[in-house]
């Protein structure tokens, strides 16, 4: 039973929740607060009571009407105020706002403006306490529009199949935007829950001591190893689904009834029943009243982002490596695959932080052989998951967000568009949205490969997509070693990188490297020098270009080959200087041409060394059509070494 103390506290939580957010809709109308404002007024009782049997050490993730949630797991009211009104002293450094206020120090993983967004991420937390075996837990917050989700559904179904330390809270205001929940789900979480093999539990979420005493018993018993479960709190949204929306959808009196549900009102009830005197409630209720307007009083005072600060806590600085020394003559042989296989295996030896996580990764050794053994060697720091994409994406992002290292896989490069939302959204943001807080040490194995009439859905080279997204970073190796050495490069980088592997190279021998081979990220390298033509490719068109180069070196053309290694960020700076010696530039690649990799150089090229040129900048890739699955169709649609060496005559023929 809670104390006196304990019941007092409680109030004064849901007092500065309710403060917080009626000032904030003063703030919004007085166009102090910018953006969109989604206020949790009517909710209180539920943030306070999920967090109530919470640590410092135990996650939440959020909603876009988060602002309760943050409050209540402890978040400083001045720091959100000036959030909120974009200072540069704010929560996030005034990059996040309303619905991506976070503080990943206090455990808090973010509120979140895509709707279940927050679920896998919260996977990926619990993940993360499972493999440290560290007693904490993750609270995914959410409202019942959210359960129409596919990243819901494979969220919960994770996190059951793995057994993790996960609560999914519900919010369920009666409302998914503008529509009544009962217009939205054939069935109830009740009954959902019951399919996924998690547990259930509803609650009054009114009643914040009824909440909180749900939550002390769901959260002890996960603490003693009990599974996930989904906690169901039904409460009422006071305010429109934004600020400013006119509620046509919504009754006077259906909000009249709602609001007769006061979770302040109940509690103070509560208060009075346990003895508590109304002086006592109302100076408790001036005292935060006092508070809060110091806080939005400070905030008005403090700084706006300067101009020049735009840039920051888009990606943390890199650890300095070297470029490393050419590999001896005589160093030992091994294959692109198994480059993949050693540099896995060295860094879960020496990182206690990296575990490697995807589709029959673990015990069935990967698709392609690739993590064949490391099950055996290093037990659940390879897990096997679900065909959930959009889930172990998710896991990557909140495990990363807690301090580990992940690696996982993504099958197929042409898969991305059903977990985008966790690349471009999630890993890309979260550390720019956080003022630089969130950790986001993730790296996405993934492969292509066309040329084995492997159709349309298997063999699209789609860099570019990823390359465009500010924040991520997008890795293409072409050779063994460089492949071992980018890879553990990338595991031990503190920005999350996409590394690319074509299949068709796995198989390709060449040179092992010493265990401690590390290459630099975003540095390419002239693989051959020349003096006539520059040619710039990435992966495996690269030994397209250089057989490309050896034909025509007989005929006296002298081709110089430049390997990206790593397509964002661009290193221009070896690209400029052979074109300033051969004054010709032709691009390979594998995407599409249009709008591909090809025409970012190019276009850089054209304003930094267009003096240089004396051709114009040429491109080859594969025809601006699907991928064919014909194999004729396919070779035509294809570049190979005779298109790079037929294209390279024409440039030295201008």
């Amino acid at each position: 039973m809670a104390s006196d103390d304990d019941l007092l506290e409680m109030h004064r939580r849901m007092l500065v929740i309710r403060g917080f957010e009626k000032r904030v809709a003063v703030l919004y109308r007085g166009n102090e607060v910018p953006g969109f404002v989604h206020l949790s007024v009517g909710q209180e009782a539920a943030a306070v009571g999920a967090c109530w049997p919470l640590g410092p050490s135990d996650v939440i993730t959020s909603t876009h009407r988060g602002h309760g949630h943050c409050l209540a797991k402890g978040l400083d009211p001045l720091g959100m105020f000036a959030e909120l009104m974009g200072k540069a002293t704010g929560t996030n450094r005034g990059r996040g706002g309303s619905m991506h206020i976070a503080d990943p120090n206090l455990g808090i993983f973010g509120a979140n403006g895509i709707v279940a967004a927050g679920l896998p991420i919260a996977v990926g937390a619990a993940t993360a306490a499972q493999l440290r075996h560290d007693g904490s837990v993750a609270v995914a917050f959410f409202g019942d529009g959210a359960v129409a989700q596919g990243a819901f559904h494979e969220a919960v179904n994770l996190a059951a199949v793995w057994h993790l330390p996960a609560v999914f809270f519900c919010e369920n205001n009666g409302y998914a935007e503008f529509s009544a929940s009962s217009d939205q789900h054939a069935a109830p979480l009740k009954k959902r829950a019951k399919g996924y093999g998690v547990g259930y539990v509803a609650v009054d979420g009114n009643d914040v001591v009824a909440t909180a005493d749900a939550m002390a018993e769901v959260v002890d018993a996960m603490r003693a190893g009990g599974g996930p479960v989904i906690v169901e709190a039904a409460t009422y949204r006071w305010h429109g689904h934004y600020e400013g929306d006119p509620q046509h959808y919504r009754t006077t009196e259906e909000r009249a009834e709602g609001e007769a549900g006061d979770p302040l009102l109940v509690h103070a009830a509560k208060l009075r029943k346990a003895g508590i005197e109304d002086d006592v409630i109302d100076a408790l209720a001036a005292a935060v009243a006092r508070e809060l307007d110091e806080a939005v009083d400070a905030a008005r005072q403090q700084a706006d982002p300067p101009a020049s600060s735009l840039f920051d806590f888009v990606a943390r600085p890199r650890p300095e490596i070297p470029e490393p020394a050419a590999l001896p003559a005589d160093a030992p042989v091994f294959r692109t695959m198994d480059a993949v296989h050693h540099a896995l295996e060295a860094e879960l030896a020496t990182d206690e932080r990296v575990f490697v996580a995807g589709i029959d990764v673990g015990a069935g050794g990967n698709v392609f052989a690739l993590t064949r053994g490391l099950h055996e060697r290093f037990g659940d720091r390879l897990r096997d998951t679900p065909i959930s994409e959009t889930a172990v994406m998710g896991v990557g992002v909140g495990a990363a967000m807690a301090g580990m290292r992940p690696v996982v896989e993504l099958m197929y490069l042409d898969f991305v568009g059903v977990c985008l939302d966790q690349l471009m959204n999630q890993a890309a943001k979260m550390p720019f949205m956080t003022g630089g807080a969130a950790q986001m040490g993730l790296t996405v194995r993934t492969q292509f490969g066309a040329g084995r009439s492997s159709g349309s859905q298997h063999s699209q080279s789609l860099e570019v997509l990823l390359a465009h997204i500010p924040g991520l970073t997008v890795v293409m190796p072409s050779t063994p070693a460089d492949t071992y050495g980018l890879l553990r490069a990338a595991i031990q980088d503190p920005n999350p990188v996409i590394f690319i592997e074509n299949r068709l190279l796995y198989g390709m021998k060449g040179p092992q490297p010493p265990e401690d081979h590390l290459v630099p990220i975003g540095r390419s390298k002239v693989v051959r020098a020349g003096t006539d033509v520059t040619v710039v490719s990435v992966s495996r068109m690269v030994h397209e270009a250089l057989a490309a180069a050896d034909a025509l070196a007989e005929e006296g053309i002298s081709v110089e080959v430049i390997d990206l290694r790593t397509v964002a960020p661009l290193d221009m700076e070896p690209i400029l200087a052979s074109v300033a010696k051969t004054s010709r530039l032709l691009i390979a690649h594998e995407a599409a041409v249009p709008f591909g990799i090809g025409a970012e150089i190019a276009a850089v090229v054209a304003r930094e060394a267009f003096w240089d040129l004396d051709a114009p900048i040429e491109r080859i890739g594969t025809a601006a059509t699907p991928a064919p699955y014909a194999p004729g169709l396919e070779q035509a649609w294809l570049p190979d070494r005779d298109d790079i060496a037929a294209r390279i005559r024409s440039l030295n023929e201008v």
